[in-house]
């Protein structure tokens, strides 16, 4: 039988316990990503949090399928119908056809994706796959007055909705109100400002690279029509969680609500779990600065992705949470003392088994409370520290690992069998040292004991000898 969990609903705006329509089986939704450039670590944050409510839901007892889109249609710049489409935009950007584009970006998502312990959806499905489920919604929205069509395009009349703010209306309208000064453009079919395109024509861009045929013209899908009907596709009429991260908040998940419910007639989805943004020093994370910092760029300086999985565990999945390079190495310092005193217990024994059980429950209770996860690692400190022997500790350390996805124990075992080193991170070393030696002669003693910190927060210490720089792991 599932245990108790409660969750911050962004729908009801409160803390709740969550009830699935189906008792011990929930049905989830995930917006993936739009596969036109890198996912940056934020984006990857939100994923990660998902990926812990899931198992933090499995841990409590309950049965979890998760359905996931990517988007490789139909998402423009601006999430208010305007701009070009962001595919198209990355095809150009790197003189390659739209899914060579979906491709490579999709296989690079779900590399980083994996390599901060995350679980991989039951179904990916691309919004490529699903044109004729597009076509029918829309169809259907026509038919019951839902939308109308207006200079070749349809569009969802959000004036025929009693509540189309159904986030809160005071949010949402002030996004609105941002959205429509950053607008380029304003498009005058729209009947209310609020309306959205569900199916472009050649009227919109005459260059689009994929179209298809419909009823009102070779086009293409809007952006919000896809995770409806995706969701629809695999969960049926009626899902339990939509997750998502805050900027999908309005419009995104607003208008699937909006077509969702008219489609239906009745409520489609009751809990809504939205992540925060992660920030930099300069504001939040966006492709749109430049260059991007990727889970991958993370690796290639030598940290451990599973040491960033950690430095959002860290914060509390409703808090914005601010990176730097130095609160990462302080994390990774965290992270290697964690590994080390895991080592350090023994295996064989007996498991007490009154003892794993409270602990456990302790556990439970942290990630069932609104998905505390500095909790949940506190009472992982605690029972490294509690008097019990190394079987229960190890015993316990893998029971919570199903949630945290640490790699706690590979880590240890890695660590007893004796350090290795891969080429990537000898590269790093050796970079580091050459930086290191550089700046010493340049007389800047701050940057190259800046470096000496550096590679001791991940590990490897140097030694200034008479041959020359030697350097361990330790």
């Amino acid at each position: 039988m599932a245990n108790t969990f409660s969750f911050y609903n962004t729908l009801s705006r409160k803390v709740e316990e969550f009830v699935p329509e189906v008792p011990g089986k929930v049905s989830m939704y995930t917006c993936g990503p739009t596969v036109y450039h890198f996912a940056h670590i934020g984006n990857i944050r939100t994923y990660i949090m998902q990926d812990v409510l899931i198992k933090a839901l499995e841990y409590s007892g309950y049965e979890v399928k998760r359905v996931m889109n990517i988007t490789d249609v139909g998402h423009l710049a601006s999430d208010a119908d305007t701009g070009e489409d962001k595919m198209v935009a990355g095809a150009k950007r790197e003189h390659k056809t739209v899914m060579e584009i979906a491709k490579f970006y999709t296989d690079a998502f779900f590399k980083d994706f994996d390599a901060v312990g995350n679980k991989r959806p039951d179904i990916t499905e691309p919004a490529t796959n699903c044109i004729p489920e597009f076509i029918h919604m829309i169809e259907v929205l026509l038919e019951k007055g839902f939308a109308y069509v207006a200079g070749g395009n349809v569009y969802f009349d959000t004036g025929k909705l009693d509540n189309y703010y159904v986030f809160s209306s005071e949010v949402e309208k002030e996004q609105l109100q941002v959205g429509v000064r950053d607008d380029v453009e304003e498009d005058l079919n729209k009947k209310n400002k609020t309306d959205f395109v569900l199916w472009f024509t050649k009227s919109k861009f005459e260059d689009q690279a994929l179209k298809w045929d419909s009823p009102w013209g070779v086009g293409y899908p809007g952006w919000h029509i896809e995770c409806s009907c995706i969701s629809m596709k695999h969960l049926g009429n009626t899902i339990d969680i939509h997750c998502g991260g805050v900027d999908n908040i309005f419009p995104h998940h607003t208008n699937e609500i909006a077509q969702s419910e008219s489609y239906l007639g009745s409520t489609w989805c009751k809990y809504w779990f939205h992540s925060n943004h992660l920030n930099d020093r300069a504001g939040k994370m966006s492709k749109s600065k430049g260059a991007v910092l990727t889970v991958s760029v993370l690796k290639e300086k030598g940290y451990d992705p599973l040491a960033y999985r950690f430095f959002c565990l860290q914060s509390h999945y409703r808090k914005p949470l601010e990176f730097s390079f130095e609160a990462l190495d302080n994390v990774t310092g965290a992270f290697n003392k964690l590994i080390n005193k895991i080592a350090e217990l023994k295996e064989g024994g007996e498991v007490d088994a009154k003892a794993k059980e409270k602990y456990e429950g302790e556990f439970r209770d942290a990630v069932a409370n609104d998905l505390n996860t500095s909790m949940a690692i506190t009472v992982l400190y605690d029972v490294l520290k509690a008097d019990m022997n190394d079987a229960t500790k190890l015993a316990l350390v893998e029971s919570f690992d199903r949630v945290l996805s640490l790699d706690l124990i590979g880590h240890a075992k890695a660590l007893s069998e004796g350090p290795k080193v891969d080429s990537e991170l000898e590269a790093y070393i050796l970079d580091a040292i050459d930086r290191r030696a550089k700046a010493k002669k340049e007389k800047d003693f701050a940057t190259a004991d800046a470096i000496r910190d550096e590679l001791l927060s991940k590990g490897v210490e140097i030694k200034d000898t008479r041959e020359g720089v030697k350097w361990q792991l330790i």
